[in-house]
């Protein structure tokens, strides 16, 4: 059979209909699985689809149906390496599962900026939404917010078990202590620890983490240093720490402050880690390539993306709730500790 369809666009459901003999409205039953056409009908325009190399338009059929087929990600901080490979791993899981992802960014903390972001997915005809809100405030603010279709929210903090199934979470408090304790199984009794900015919920609980395992330990502690995430600001401290010289390893509660104090370190021509061991967290993908090599404490984003997704369809498609696990990161040990030298 010879069709020929204008070369300038895509064949469409009436090209079909006009090839399989039928009206297009009897094309749409077929697209959406109608039980009243007949097997011989459908044979047919199933085969003018194929003739004419038709593609549906899934999108438009979703439509039809009331469905958007998008998924909202309400972010309140994208710029960070965590927030940042959430975002990425819930994209990958979403276009998996045939899905399009629509981020807005939370400008600001205010009560309206958040609203209006919420309502910039709502009228995108969204049929879920992620929320990843890392700082206490903004988190406190969407809790008063009213969110009317399916949602989850991606928190790190270990202690916060107890809101709910739409609640998912990396145990940082767990990833801090296997760092701290992987320290002080070397040997290591002088550790200070350079924390996050002290609004952000994951640098809170890395913070508990790293002062849990030192008390139980029985390993003395200072207090720890309250920093911004910037390697900048981790090498401006690591000069202010190397005045006084009283520690032996640094626990850092992300790559990007050790690496700061990496350079720091060797500005002064001290060894890494035969003056001083340094552990990171977030294993970024540049990690395995300071040198020495990051020991660090890992997190699973992709896995946690595909959690986000099948928790939000669960709920979407009506299958129930799924009860989500807590994700415990993982020790990477690479050259940047040993045993202090004493």
């Amino acid at each position: 059979m010879s069709i020929e369809v204008p070369k300038a666009r895509a064949p469409s459901i009436r090209d079909v209909a006009r090839v399989a003999e039928v009206s297009y409205q009897t094309v749409s039953r077929v697209l959406n699985d109608h039980p009243s056409i007949r097997d011989s009908t459908r044979a047919r325009v199933v085969q003018a689809m194929k003739d004419l190399n038709y593609r549906p338009n899934r999108a438009a059929r979703d439509l039809s149906r009331g469905r958007s087929r998008t998924i909202g990600v309400l972010s309140a901080s994208s710029a960070e390496y965590g927030p940042a490979s959430s975002i990425a791993a819930i994209q990958d899981a979403g276009r998996d599962a045939g899905y399009l992802v629509n981020i807005a960014n939370i400008a600001g903390d205010k009560p309206e900026s958040i609203q209006g972001a919420l309502d910039h997915l709502l009228n995108q005809g969204v049929e879920g939404i992620v929320v990843i809100a890392p700082q206490e405030r903004v988190f406190a603010v969407l809790q008063r917010l009213s969110i009317d279709v399916p949602f989850v929210t991606l928190q790190s903090d270990g202690n916060r078990g107890n809101r709910g199934n739409r609640t998912l979470f990396v145990d940082q408090i767990a990833g801090a202590r296997l760092a701290t304790r992987h320290l002080i199984q070397l040997g290591h009794r002088r550790i200070f620890h350079l924390a996050g900015p002290q609004n952000w919920i994951e640098a809170e609980a890395r913070m508990h983490g790293f002062l849990v395992e030192m008390g139980a330990r029985d390993v003395p502690t200072t207090a720890p240093i309250l920093g911004d995430w910037t390697a900048n600001f981790g090498y401006q401290v690591g000069r202010e720490l190397l005045r006084v010289r009283d520690f032996t390893a640094i626990f850092s509660s992300n790559d990007q402050m050790a690496l700061g104090l990496m350079h720091a370190l060797h500005d002064e021509g001290l060894s890494i880690p035969g003056d001083v061991s340094i552990v990171g967290f977030d294993d970024i993908p540049e990690a395995a390539h300071f040198w020495p090599p990051l020991t660090t404490v890992r997190q699973d984003f992709a896995e946690l993306g595909r959690r986000c997704i099948a928790v939000l369809l669960s709920e979407i498609v009506g299958e129930g709730a799924v009860h989500p696990d807590t994700l415990v990161p993982e020790l990477i040990v690479r050259s940047s500790t040993a045993a202090p030298s004493f």
